[in-house]
């Protein structure tokens, strides 16, 4: 061990080794004992010195690292939402199926009084009926086009019968309005029921799960406001 210790590249390599803790240390504002070689013997640091404090020159040197003179900090971070009372001005289409109207006039109903409630005017309001839900995305898809409103609202009632067609009119329904709002670039929301019976649709209609007209017309206030507001 001890010829280890004093072979001429350990003992160079411990020098460089002090000379690059000493450099550290001074920089940091600590003061350190130099390591000194012999034939026979190696001064180490005293604890109090030198490795007993490498948890706060640890420290230390993050702190550092992170001050202002080494990172700037970062600009603070903007959020873009879109708001219910900053309706002034904003214009809505409602496109309302005509099939299972005892739902969808109902649903119809609950996004006007949602309209009026946040101060949305009645001439800003335009509703458009088509036979079926179906037919909705096209007719949304042109009034977004249009340029004459801030968001379309779709609304419509699917509910499912003895065979397949219920899965056909409810994915194109969802596909339809989605492409309606993509090729537009107009908000064009999706209020459109997909229901088991007739039971899960009135309740979904003003009965006790609520009217999703009305949920609809927030986001479609929302939406709008967003992209008037901070997205033009």
């Amino acid at each position: 061990m001890a010829s280890l210790l004093t072979s001429p590249s350990t003992k160079q390599y411990l020098a460089s080794s002090s000379l690059f803790q000493h450099c550290n240390l001074s920089r940091c504002g600590y003061k350190t004992t130099n390591l000194s070689f012999s034939s026979s013997s190696i001064s180490l640091p005293q604890p109090q010195q030198g490795f007993a404090n490498a948890p706060t020159l640890t420290a230390v040197g993050r702190s550092r690292r992170h001050s202002s003179s080494f990172l700037e900090a970062p600009e603070a971070v903007r959020h873009l939402v879109g708001s219910l009372n900053r309706t002034e001005g904003l214009r809505f289409a409602v496109v309302v199926a005509r099939f299972n109207e005892i739902v969808t006039r109902r649903l119809l109903e609950g996004a006007i009084e949602t309209f009026t409630r946040y101060s949305v005017k009645e001439e800003d309001i335009d509703v458009v009926w088509v036979p079926g839900s179906f037919e909705v995305g096209v007719v949304a898809e042109k009034l977004g086009k249009s340029g004459n409103y801030n968001a379309v609202l779709c609304i419509g009632a699917v509910i499912r019968g003895d065979t397949t067609h219920y899965d056909a009119v409810a994915n194109s329904a969802a596909s339809g309005v989605l492409s309606a709002g993509l090729n537009s670039g107009v908000p064009c929301i999706f209020g459109v029921l997909t229901c088991e019976d007739m039971d899960q649709a009135l309740n979904r209609a003003g009965g006790k799960a609520g009217n999703k007209g009305a949920e609809a017309a927030l986001t479609a206030i929302e939406m709008a406001s967003l992209f008037e507001h901070h997205l033009k």
